[in-house]
Parts: structure tokens; sequence; C-alpha cells
């Protein structure tokens, strides 16, 4: 039983990880989306519902986009991670050791991209209103939602297709 629990643990923590990948790096090797249309599409997006002046715009676009790339960076050494952990065909195969390290990475990816967080809120709130900056991370999980909901075929989920 104590076995079951641990496989149980372990194979819960690659679906977690798997599925954060897929929603963080969401159609990054182009399955089904072209990213330059992403890219477009989450610059209307972002404008919509920011409601950027010109000049909050000329401050916005720079910090997102050192933001985004820094993001794109980690995210990418991240799944080159993660994919070098599905060639092993069964946890059971890994040495105690290698299942940790995979472990502490995935620890370690998380805390790598909550001090991006940090880093860019602090720069955004230094250059923006905090409302604004606030408007932007409600827009960019409502943005994450309609694309996974694309994804799955739904189209808008309000209707606005």
């Amino acid at each position: 039983l104590n076995l079951i629990d641990k496989s149980s643990k372990i194979f819960r923590l690659i679906v977690i990880v798997s599925f954060i990948s897929l929603s963080n790096g969401l159609f990054a090797q182009g399955q089904h989306f072209d990213n330059e249309k992403i890219e477009a599409a989450k610059v209307v997006f972002f404008t919509q519902k920011l409601g950027l002046s010109v000049d909050e715009a000329k401050l916005f676009w720079p910090i997102y986009n050192d933001y985004q790339r820094e993001q794109d960076a980690l995210r990418k050494a991240h799944r080159l991670k993660i994919i070098s952990f599905r060639k092993v065909k069964e946890i059971d195969e890994m040495t105690d050791a290698e299942v940790q390290a995979f472990i502490y990475n995935d620890f370690n990816f998380k805390q790598r991209d909550l001090n991006i967080e940090k880093k860019y809120y602090n720069k955004f709130k230094a250059s923006l209103p905090i409302k604004i900056v606030g408007k932007f991370y409600r827009a960019q999980e409502a943005f994450k939602r309609e694309l996974l909901n694309q994804f799955r075929g739904g189209g808008s989920r309000r209707g606005n297709d």
C-alpha cells in the first residue's frame, strides 16, 4: 500500500507539472495555432482590457516584452527538462535521487518564475498606476482561459466569436 501511495503521489506531480507546462507555454510548438497570431491577439486583448493611454502604452509594452522574453526563456529550459524526464518509461526505473532531482527542479522552476513575476510587478508598479497593473494580471488569466477554450474547440466562452 505504501508503494502505491508513493507512485500515486509522483504520478499526480507529473500530471500537475505537465499541465502547468502546457498552460504556461501554450502552443509553444505551434500545435494548432500560429504563435504570431496568438501574440497579435494578446496585444489586442490586453490593449482592450487595460485601456492604456498612449503614454501608458509607451511604458507598458517595453516592460511587458522584456517580461515575456524572460518567461519564455525560463519555460523553454523547463520544457527541455520535462522532455528529458518523459524519456524515462517508468518512475520505478529511476533512482530515488533522480526522482528527487526532478521534483527539486520543478521547485526551482516555480521559484524562478515567481522571481520574474515579482521583478516585473515592481517594474510595472513603478511605471504605471496600480489599477492598470491589477487589470494586467487579471487580463493575463482571462487570456489564458480564452486560449485554453479555443484549444479545446469551444470558441469564446462569452459567445463573442
